[in-house]
């Protein structure tokens, strides 16, 4: 489950939802452009729900080592040092992020034409996860009169300068299935905000200026 934030949101928080492809100089293909990827992100063979109306996939490169961005993925604690729209969490195991490892988060959503503003309480499982590589995990999450199961795969690739990071996450619920396109631009901004913040913070901490 990503962090649902939505343009409200951030930009209160002095982020730039839309626009965050142009400020990060990355290629993001558009809210709706590929609804339905031919092949979708795994994680061991394991993906994104296929049956999910709601669904976002994006990607950029980060200049920084692969090692930094596996740090800052996976010491969910520190999320909100970094990303501030996560509000709480709470690591359910201890011990070394991995399979079966379990985290209880919380982040505000805007307001929609289905659902009032509100802010979800999620509680996201490791299904699948590859040292270094990819993390697929999944949970339910549950705001005021909105209930939101959602299945988030990430990949990591080493490049020439970098990495490649690349995500996509569906959605499934009444609520969100009411009204697939806002659900679905929501989702987009959410995810372009949490590659957003993981570029600028893997960067910085690398020594290398984000553009």
């Amino acid at each position: 489950m990503s962090g649902i934030r939505g343009t409200s949101v951030r930009a209160a928080l002095l982020t730039v939802p839309l626009a965050v492809a142009g400020v990060l100089g990355t290629a993001v293909a558009p809210a709706g452009a590929t609804p339905h990827p031919d092949k979708s992100l795994t994680c061991r063979g394991e993906g994104v729900d296929p049956r999910a109306q709601v669904r976002s996939r994006i990607e950029t490169v980060i200049h920084a080592p692969l090692s930094t961005m596996w740090k800052l993925q996976t010491d969910v604690e520190r999320w909100p040092s970094w990303q501030a729209p996560v509000q709480t969490i709470e690591r359910l195991d201890h011990g070394p992020f991995r399979q079966g490892s379990a985290f209880r988060w919380t982040t505000p959503i805007p307001p929609n034409p289905a659902t009032p503003a509100t802010s979800l309480d999620i509680t996201s499982t490791v299904k699948q996860l590859k040292r270094g590589s990819c993390i697929r995990w999944t949970g339910p999450a549950i705001g005021e009169g909105l209930r939101i199961d959602g299945v988030h795969v990430w990949n990591l690739t080493k490049v020439k300068g970098g990495v490649l990071v690349r995500t996509e996450e569906t959605h499934t619920g009444d609520q969100v299935e009411a009204d697939v396109p806002t659900a679905t631009k929501i989702l987009h901004e959410g995810l372009k905000g949490w590659l957003g913040d993981l570029k600028a913070t893997a960067e910085a901490r690398a020594g290398h200026p984000s553009h």
